[in-house]
């Protein structure tokens, strides 16, 4: 594979990759807080990570790639739902956790190497605080601890901004105890209808921001490879991330690449909660095939913005049929030896993931197993399918039975549809060929294609 080149908020540059150490490659992405289902915003960063992921233990090997994605399982909200439920915080996180790991699998999401939970790192947490306050950079107040934002000279680096637009773009908690605007919690007082654990500083709670810190010094290290998340992250958690990260290590470097995808748009609009124009992934997934939605999220260049619409999936659907088609003709062709040519793809993929060009690269293998002649060519074809799509986290499903899934996820579909196949077949040895013609008829208009050979008769969905 091409050396892989990296777009770096940090340095606002493409740069060629280059791992502290090739044998243990680290990344660490930002996963969801679990409280309620995810929308399909929330999707984005996961796939566009582990499209990363795949490309990263292909280059290094999947033994020298170390990737979490943590779970926040302690947050206000996740605390209103349990004590609404009259449960722990862990039976809510618990339940939103598994949801979303089970959604993000039918969008072929690999599970990181490592998930960390937020509150399995309670101890770690409290010491990096007492390591801030000890080194000048923190002070407590009132039961809580907060990061003297004066005290590191670089804060801003990151997002790029100075500290006073920062301030007036965030939301702030302006209190009597903070010694400036701009200082951010560490930790937190709780009260007895709220979860806590003992600390130095009373019965309290970690803020958001030192959660990640402290799971990715216990998980990865002081120093790791790629720091990923969404763009909305930047700031203020990633810019926090970074201060307490570097004051608490001495100054050391805290993630060498950062990298930040674009939002998900529906109708020009951020795609929030907040605003009430989500879609969830757990009814999209209902509705449409999860490699249709994988397709569509990986359709749009990482850092660029996506416009989510109907018709974005179902050009998607389009697109993986005509792709699963050209796999379907060479499907029985012999393994050749050797590894496949896909030399444009992983080109595409090693340009800063360009997945628009990778998609077009894929196309054209397509194309080409459309053309294959021999059945040596047609091996390598459908050897090249396989891998490129493999490294996308496409193609993972056998050609028939990409081509006999339903759109929608109704019992008895499938069932349905094989018992028209099957009477028209009747009527095709009764050469009662009126019957057949109608019987055909009838299965496209439900959008099934119906295929003949002198092995019988197939079928699959085109809509």
């Amino acid at each position: 594979m091409a050396s892989l080149q990296l777009s770096n908020t940090l340095t606002r540059r493409k740069e060629a990759f280059v791992p502290l150490d090739p044998t243990r490659v680290t990344m660490y992405v930002c996963g969801p807080t679990v409280y309620s289902y995810a929308h399909i915003g929330n999707a984005r960063p996961a796939v566009v990570f582990d499209t990363l992921f795949r490309v990263l233990r292909r280059v290094y090997g999947a033994d020298h790639v170390v990737y979490a994605r943590n779970i926040t399982d302690i947050d206000d909200r996740i605390n209103a739902s349990a004590h609404a439920e009259g449960v722990d915080i862990s039976v809510v996180a618990g339940k939103f956790a598994k949801i979303y790991n089970d959604d993000l699998a039918t969008l072929n999401v690999l599970p990181p190497t490592l998930e960390p939970y937020a509150t399995g790192h309670i101890p770690e947490i409290v010491a990096l605080a007492e390591s801030l306050i000890d080194k000048g950079h923190a002070y407590a107040a009132e039961g809580h601890v907060l990061f003297s934002v004066a005290s590191f000279a670089d804060y801003g680096k990151l997002s790029g901004r100075d500290l006073d637009d920062m301030l007036a773009g965030a939301r702030i908690e302006v209190a009597p105890y903070k010694k400036d605007p701009g200082d951010f919690v560490l930790w937190k007082p709780s009260n007895d209808d709220q979860p806590g654990w003992d600390s130095p500083w009373g019965r309290g709670r970690p803020g958001w921001h030192i959660e990640c810190s402290a799971m990715i010094k216990k998980s990865l290290g002081e120093t790791i490879d790629i720091h990923g998340g969404g763009l909305d992250l930047t700031f203020p958690h990633h810019e926090n991330e970074v201060a307490q990260s570097t004051c608490a290590h001495d100054g050391k470097l805290y993630a060498r690449v950062w990298m930040h995808n674009g939002m998900l748009n529906m109708a020009d609009t951020k795609m929030s909660k907040s605003i009430g124009n989500v879609r969830l992934i757990h009814d999209l997934i209902k509705q449409w095939p999860g490699e249709a939605m994988r397709l569509a999220l990986l359709s749009a260049h990482y850092r660029a913005p996506l416009e989510w619409t109907e018709a974005l999936l179902e050009q998607s659907v389009k697109t993986l049929d005509r792709v699963y088609g050209a796999l379907e003709r060479v499907w029985d062709a012999p393994a050749p030896g050797g590894s496949p040519d896909i030399a444009a793809f992983e080109a595409a993929l090693a340009d800063d993931l360009n997945t628009p060009q990778a998609l077009a690269a894929l196309s054209a293998l397509a194309t080409g197993a459309n053309k294959a002649k021999t059945p040596e060519r047609m091996g390598e074809a459908k050897a090249a399918l396989l891998v490129a799509g493999g490294l996308m986290g496409l193609l993972q499903m056998e050609p028939q039975e990409w081509f006999q899934r339903g759109r929608a996820v109704e019992p008895d579909r499938n069932e349905e549809i094989q018992a028209l196949v099957d009477a028209r077949v009747a009527a095709r040895i009764a050469k009662d060929w009126a019957e057949s013609d109608r019987l055909r008829a009838v299965l496209a208009e439900q959008g099934v294609e119906v295929q003949d050979s002198k092995d019988g008769s197939t079928w699959r969905w085109v809509a």
